[in-house]
C-alpha cells in the first residue's frame, strides 16, 4: 500500500521570487541525514530539512500522550501542575533563545526539544525506575527513557527522522550537568544505532553520551533550565513546600524566571562565537547546587516517593507480567493487541515496516506500557484486574 503522493508544490517562479526577496538567495539547504533517501522527505523552501522532523514529532501518535504524562507530580487534579506536554515547551522556548543568539538552527533545536520525551514512561522517573526493572529482570537489558524516546520515533514508528535530531534526542541527558557540552563527531547511522545498543547493554553508558551538535548541546542544558525553577512552582501548587524560602541562594537566583534569564545570559556569553556551550564556573556550580536542593526538597520528598515505592510500583509489575502472559499466549482481545499493535499498525501502513515481526515479546510490552499516560495506566490496571487501583487523586477541593 502506498501513501497519497499527490502533494502540491510551489511554482518554481513563486519560489524564485520568495527566495531571492526573503531570504537573499539561501532560503534553505538539505543537511539532514536520514535513513532512507526518499524525495518526499527532502528540504524545500517551504518544508526546511528539520522542519520536517518537527512536524513528524508534532504529528505521531504518541505526541498528544504528553499531556496527561507526570512531569513530577502525580495524583492531583489540577489543571496548573505542568505536565511533560507545557515542559518539551518550555525547553523548546529556551534552547530556541539560546539558539538565536548563537546563530544556530533553530529548527533542528526544536525538533530535539519536542521529540526528547516522547517515549517517557506514565508517573515520570519513579515509572521509568519501575519498567527498567521489569524490562531487565526479563531481558537483562536496560530501559532508559531518552534511548526510548528513539526507539519510538525511529523503530515503532517508520518516520525516517533525521540522525542529528535522533542524536539529539539520544543525548539529551537532563539529569547530568556539565560546564562544557563540546559535540562529539557522529555522522552515519551504523554508528548511532552502536550508540544505542551500548546503552541498552551497558547501565554506564547513558552517563558518556554526548551529542553530537551544538543544537543538540544546547537542548541538553536548557532541558534542565527548564526544570528547576518550574517544580519550585509546582511543589507550591501541591502544597508541598510554602514557598521558595526554602531554597538557598545562588548565583542563577532561586526563582523560576531568574533562572532562566541568568543560566541563558551565562550561556550566551560564554559561548558565543565558540564550538561549544559553556558556562562560567559560579553559574555551573550554582546549576549544580540547585539541582541538589530540588532533589533534597522536592523528588526525595516522602510525600511523592512512598506513594510511588508502595502503590505504582507493584502495579507495573503486575500490568507487565499480565500483557507479557496474553502476548505470549496469543490473546486477540487483550489491550496489548487492540490498544497498541493495531494502533502502530494502521500508522505504519504506508511504510510497509512490519513493527511485530522486528521486535520479541518483551519489547512490545516495554512499549506499550512506555506510551501509556498516567490516567491510561490507571484504567488498564482496573479493566485487567477488576478492582479498583490502589491511588486516592487529590482534587481541586482536597485543601480549601
Amino acid at each position: 500500500m502506498s501513501s497519497d503522493s499527490n502533494y502540491e508544490k510551489l511554482s518554481d517562479e513563486l519560489q524564485n521570487k520568495i527566495n531571492t526577496e526573503l531570504f537573499d538567495g539561501n532560503g534553505f539547504k538539505d543537511n539532514a541525514i536520514r535513513r532512507i533517501d526518499k524525495e518526499h522527505d527532502r528540504a524545500t523552501l517551504w518544508r526546511p530539512a528539520f522542519v520536517r522532523d518537527v512536524e513528524k514529532i508534532m504529528h505521531s501518535p504518541y505526541y498528544n500522550r504528553y499531556a496527561d504524562k507526570t512531569q513530577v507530580f502525580s495524583f492531583y487534579k489540577n489543571d496548573d501542575i505542568s505536565h511533560r506536554a507545557l515542559h518539551v515547551q518550555l525547553v523548546s522556548r529556551i534552547a530556541r533563545n539560546i539558539g538565536r543568539m548563537l546563530g544556530l538552527d533553530l529548527d533542528l533545536i526544536e525538533a530535539v526539544a519536542l521529540g526528547h520525551d516522547i517515549g517517557h514512561t506514565p508517573f515520570g522517573h519513579a515509572g521509568e525506575k519501575f519498567l527498567n526493572k521489569s524490562y531487565h529482570a526479563n531481558t537483562g537489558r536496560y530501559f532508559n527513557h531518552n534511548v526510548h524516546s528513539v526507539r519510538v520515533l525511529d523503530k515503532i514508528f517508520n518516520l525516517n527522522i533525521s540522525l542529528q535530531t535522533l542524536d539529539g534526542i539520544l543525548c539529551h541527558n537532563g539529569e547530568f550537568e556539565c560546564k562544557e557540552y563540546r559535540p562529539s563527531k557522529l555522522d552515519n547511522f551504523k554508528d548511532f544505532d552502536a550508540k544505542v545498543e551500548e546503552c541498552y547493554i551497558d547501565q554506564s553508558a547513558i552517563d558518556r553520551l554526548v551529542p553530537s551538535t551544538l543544537e543538540g548541546c544546547v537542548v541538553r542544558i536548557s532541558d534542565m533550565i527548564a526544570y528547576i525553577g518550574k517544580d519550585r512552582q509546582d511543589a507550591i501548587k501541591t502544597k508541598l513546600i510554602d514557598s521558595e524560602s526554602v531554597f538557598a541562594e545562588s548565583e542563577i537566583g532561586k526563582y523560576n524566571a531568574a533562572i532562566i534569564n541568568n543560566l541563558i545570559v551565562n550561556i550566551v556569553e560564554n559561548s558565543y562565537g565558540k564550538d561549544f556551550i559553556q558556562l562560567d564556573e559560579k553559574h555551573y556550580q550554582a546549576l549544580k547546587n540547585s539541582k541538589k536542593d530540588n532533589f533534597r526538597v522536592i523528588y526525595q520528598n516522602s510525600k511523592i516517593s512512598d506513594v510511588y515505592d508502595k502503590t505504582i510500583e507493584p502495579m507495573f509489575e503486575e500490568i507487565y507480567n499480565k500483557l507479557l502472559y496474553d502476548l505470549k499466549n496469543d490473546i486477540k482481545s487483550s489491550p496489548i493487541f487492540k490498544h497498541h499493535i493495531e494502533l502502530i499498525d494502521y500508522s505504519n501502513r504506508f511504510s510497509g515496516y512490519e513493527y511485530t515481526k522486528n521486535s520479541d515479546f518483551n519489547d512490545i510490552v516495554t512499549d506499550y506500557i512506555a506510551s501509556m499516560t498516567d490516567d491510561y495506566f490507571i484504567d488498564l490496571y482496573e479493566y485487567l484486574f477488576n478492582k479498583q487501583a490502589p491511588v486516592k487523586y487529590i482534587s481541586y477541593f482536597d485543601n480549601v
